[in-house]
């Protein structure tokens, strides 16, 4: 009755054979992990058992349909349709699938989601619960509903296209218009330059019933769909409850043939310009288009092809960071190397980002880097750099195989049901890979650049601001550009320096441990070295491989005066463009070659520190950058130049951008103008100055004293005393006392309402709400805040959403904050027609009035905090968790892991309480409210 399709493990080559004699046409194999089947009706099926998260499982369907197959009548249905499955099917009418999952803490947005493509649509009920009797059986009705059993009323289709209409409001920005300008070139006035998935809003508007239901009944099919399922559950019992409700499902008669749109070729290059008002950076980039793949060759041959090009484009890659360091760099940043770009069509991309009014220059600099490659290659030693460090990810990768989320399993099956992807598994493709990225050669790579920049299907694109002064390149002067470098002769080949191999040159001798405190509560040992400095690590190998760092300090720029802020502000983002001790930014990254492993210091208002992150076997590697961020911190005026003139070039189309100039009056607003509220413009940039930033560093970090540092992951414990007494405790120290300094950077008080008129393209409202006061920071406030985001979240979903049509959605979050005072706030947004911001408005807050008289609803409650819970849950499966908790104590002086501290609140957490915390909070609260709308 069933055709099964077995895994081709038994035909594939033994992992033993030396790859070099194998036949590399062969298919790759099918991860016999995964049980595959076809149902007689056509429909596909992967299963696969997985434990990342434990107790939970995730529920796709893959529909091969997509925005292309909509004809003119139907643009943007197919999006439509996407919205009207969460509107009524058989089993769950109205918003029944939401209600239901979101009584076991399943939300909608995080947990039930989906999405529409040019070439597919996927539905996703992510992290289920596997617990809760007939939940899983729920879970696969609603996949059986949405296979073919849309109600598609008429009140829920009107209902939605007020919705859909807010969502196209929201996605038409500069980004989405220059797209739409560059889509004819690119895709050669094919079907694809016709279709932007969001669709015409006449027909959205519009649309016939009968249109929409056509287009459902023409192409969601079974012969169209693939079921994916994976989680902590039963293969064989899901597989059988899989064959008992799907093949239910008729096959369709007759069915359209599910054609593929193809790109036509050109022999002539094409280009474009495609400008907008509110764009704010300039762009030149070449698209050499080729036939992609067939899926039925995506053999090892296919594989082995995709490594060449990964390496190809590291290498590009590491090319332009070194030209990033240096000088005046030709570009704010760039690219090239190998993609997608529909199904049917694969890219060679050359692409950089310019500074205004020199395209010119951008367009040479990378172009002269990928000819570089091109006529030169590649040397011995960028390539065994970046060998090494593909194996090392595949290393990873293995190693943590089983914290592999059940979802990454599921877009696996996706991208093989819709795209031939191989899905080997990772034991499978890790053998192959350490047998041939060995193999693969200088000239292999040199003749892949080589192959690189034909003439044919060129398509040239230039975008950027359209505003006075700013210059884009002509077609002719492009062109010229193109053709000058590719005859010119001067270009040199790439001289790859060599650098030595220590990042610690001298032995550092350990230090005593003068103190050892167990913290029984938390599994945890905390040590002090004879240099005061604190070091508690916890033990955690829920992610296995991999070693986590933090450090903290009080102070951070709160202690410097106000004109310091720009310095201040930015003088750790720069650390990372000088590279550390003796090695500047590009010999460190050579001297990191095989290591997986980096340091970054953090300078905030209230503190400094440093986050790190390595896997278990670069652990000392990670401790000797930590060292010398510390000890021997580099500075390179050079590269600080180099990375200012980005910034400069970055922010200098930005005053005309409507979404920067909400930015930066809701950062001024917020702060009541405060003179260390800086904005991001040229005035912020010109204030900043290097030996400030170097001053400022070296007095934030020359206190080891004052610092605690944070270490979670699976290093035995023994050898991170040994390490932290080598690195940390050879830490200079002061035994400096400090904290920070309260600036009174704060929200005006009372209630401040302000209408801001702005400039913009398309004519949208954005409404932006906040409330701070004073609150205990206690477990209790920060849990109830949560559920009072939680709760109105839902409301607005409910009101504004989906009852008025209003907006495609209610942005909302509620936090607590300890330092430099207690409080709360909750800050509420929403985009919506400039006509209709005044009616949704008082909408928010009649939510709001409802929360502080009634409370929540007792299912708004349940819903909630079960979620809150699953999450917590969920948690603590990883090593972050730790690391959060423990941090937290000794910042906050809170053990969040107790359960009274947590599960016990949540529990007991009753509508009253709620309500008795949102009248306190709301009644006091000072109160901005926000509302941009477009200048007449």
């Amino acid at each position: 009755m069933y055709k099964l399709i077995f895994g081709l493990t038994a035909l594939c080559l033994s992992w033993s054979m030396a790859w070099g004699q194998a036949d590399l046409t062969a298919p790759m194999p099918i991860d016999p992990a995964v049980r595959m089947g076809v149902l007689e009706n056509g429909m596909t099926y992967y299963i696969r058992h997985n434990e990342e998260p434990k107790e939970r499982a995730s529920f796709y369907i893959i529909q091969n349909v997509g925005a292309i197959l909509e004809k003119e009548e139907q643009n943007g249905l197919a999006h439509f349709l996407e919205h009207m499955a969460f509107n009524g099917t058989e089993h769950f009418h109205g918003k029944g699938i939401i209600n239901t999952l979101e009584r076991h803490g399943v939300a909608f947005g995080r947990n039930i989601n989906a999405y529409t493509s040019l070439e597919e649509t996927v539905y996703n009920l992510s992290n289920v619960p596997v617990g809760p009797e007939g939940l899983m059986d729920t879970c696969l009705l609603v996949l059986n509903d949405w296979s073919n059993y849309l109600l598609l009323t008429e009140e829920e289709i009107d209902a939605e296209r007020g919705v859909i209409s807010e969502e196209w409001r929201t996605r038409r920005d500069a980004g989405f218009r220059m797209r739409a300008l560059m889509a004819p070139e690119l895709y050669n006035h094919s079907k694809y330059a016709e279709r932007d998935v969001i669709g015409d809003l006449e027909v959205i508007k519009n649309f016939d019933y009968q249109t929409l239901r056509d287009f459902y009944h023409d192409w969601y099919r079974t012969d169209l769909q693939a079921i994916a399922m994976v989680g902590d559950f039963d293969v064989d019992e899901m597989e059988q409850k899989v064959k008992a409700m799907f093949a239910k499902i008729p096959a369709v008669k007759k069915p359209l043939e599910r054609y593929a749109v193809d790109i036509p070729a050109h022999k002539e290059p094409l280009y474009v310009l495609a400008t907008d008002q509110e764009a704010t950076q300039s762009s030149v980039a070449i698209y050499i288009k080729s036939e992609a793949t067939p899926a039925t060759e995506k053999n090892h041959v296919y594989y082995r092809d995709g490594l060449l090009k990964s390496l190809y484009a590291s290498m590009i890659r590491t090319r332009v960071s070194e030209l990033l360091q240096k000088g005046n760099p030709p570009f704010i940043n760039a690219s090239a190397g190998f993609s997608g770009l529909t199904r049917g069509t694969d890219i060679f991309y050359v692409s950089a980002t310019a500074k205004t009014n020199e395209e010119e220059l951008a367009l040479t600099g990378i172009l002269t880097e990928v000819l570089r490659a091109k006529r030169f290659g590649f040397t011995k030693g960028e390539l065994e750099r970046a060998k090494t460090n593909m194996l090392v990810g595949y290393e990873n990768a293995l190693k943590r195989k089983d914290k592999t989320s059940h979802d990454a399993f599921c877009s696996e099956f996706k991208k093989y049901y819709l795209d031939g992807e191989p899905m080997p598994g990772i034991d499978y493709e890790y053998e192959f890979a350490t047998q041939i990225i060995p193999q693969i050669t200088v000239e292999e790579l040199s003749a892949l650049a080589a192959a690189t920049l034909n003439d044919e299907n060129r398509v040239v694109i230039i975008n950027g601001p359209r505003k006075e002064g700013v210059k884009h390149l002509s077609e002719s002067e492009a062109f010229a550009i193109i053709e000058k470098l590719e005859n010119n002769n001067s270009i040199e080949a790439y001289v790859d320096e060599v650098v030595a191999s220590s990042l610690v040159a001298d032995e550092l001798a350990e230090v005593k441990v003068v103190e050892t405190r167990r913290l029984e509560d938390m599994n945890a040992v905390e040590w002090t070295f004879e240099n005061q400095a604190k070091v508690v690590y916890r033990f955690a190998s829920y992610n296995k491989e991999k070693v986590a760092l933090n450090a903290y300090s009080k102070g951070g720029s709160s202690l410097f005066k106000d004109e310091d802020v720009p310095s201040a502000s930015m003088a750790t983002e720069f650390m990372g463009a000088y590279g550390v001790g003796e090695f500047d930014a590009i010999n460190l990254n050579k001297v990191l070659t095989g290591k997986s492993a980096s340091v970054n210091p953090s300078l905030n208002g209230l503190s400094e520190g440093f986050r790190g992150s390595c896997r278990t076997q670069d652990f000392e590697t990670m401790m000797q950058l930590l060292y010398l961020q510390f000890e021997q911190p580099r500075f390179d005026e050079e590269a600080y130049n180099a990375l200012l003139a980005r910034y400069k070039a970055y922010i200098a189309n930005q005053g005309e951008n409507p979404k920067k100039i909400m930015q930066d009056s809701v950062t001024l607003i917020m702060a009541d103008y405060h003179p260390r509220a800086r904005l991001m413009n040229e005035s912020f940039l010109n204030d900043m100055s290097f030996q400030r930033m170097k001053e400022i560093y070296l007095d934030r970090f020359q206190d080891a004293s004052d610092f605690t540092f944070f270490i979670v992951g699976d290093v035995p414990e023994e050898e991170v005393k040994m390490m932290a007494a080598k690195y940390i405790g050879n830490m200079k120290s002061s035994n400096r006392v400090e904290n920070w300094i309260d600036r009174e950077v704060n929200i005006p008080e009372g209630e401040t309402v302000k209408n801001i008129p702005l400039k913009m393209k398309e004519a949208k409202a954005t409404v932006i709400i906040k409330y701070n006061d004073e609150m205990d920071y206690i477990p209790a406030n920060r849990l109830v805040m949560a559920v009072m985001e939680g709760v109105l979240d839902l409301r607005y979903t409910e009101s504004i959403r989906e009852k008025e049509g209003g907006t495609y959605g209610v942005g909302v979050r509620a936090s607590t904050s300890h330092y430099p005072k207690a409080e709360g706030a909750v800050s509420i947004s929403f985009d919506c027609d400039p006509e209709r911001a005044s009616d949704l408005t008082p909408l928010v807050y009649a939510e709001i009035e409802k929360l502080m008289k009634e409370g929540p609803t007792q299912e708004d409650l349940d819903k909630v905090t079960k979620n809150i819970l699953k999450g917590r849950a969920e948690s603590k499966e990883n090593n972050g968790y730790w690391m959060g908790v423990i941090s937290n104590y000794y910042i906050h002086g809170i053990n969040s892991d107790l359960p009274e501290n947590y599960e016990t609140i949540v529990n007991n957490l009753t509508v009253k309480d709620v309500k008795k915390v949102a009248k306190k909070f709301f009644v006091k609260a000072d109160k901005v409210q926000l509302t941009f709308e477009p200048a007449e």
